[in-house]
């Protein structure tokens, strides 16, 4: 289903615009290649690996932080 509109702006409604909207929208939808399980299963695993080496990276930098802070200042 490829149709090709050619028409401006001005000349349709708002109404027609919204759905020339939702159906562009689906048409990109259609396009899409979808992760299988096995895939979304690893790349969620992958990202949360990631997230929790950030979060331990995150801390130690704060915790060096504070002590220093409190080292100057304490």
């Amino acid at each position: 289903m490829t149709e090709e509109i050619v028409t401006t702006e001005e000349s349709q409604s708002l109404f027609g615009r919204i759905g020339l909207f939702y159906r562009q929208i689906v048409s990109e939808l259609r396009k899409v290649v979808w992760p299988t399980k096995n895939q979304l299963t690893t790349y969620t695993a992958v990202v949360l690996v990631f997230v929790c080496f950030v979060i331990l990276v995150v801390s130690i930098f704060d915790l060096v932080l504070t002590k220093i802070v409190f080292w100057v200042f304490g």
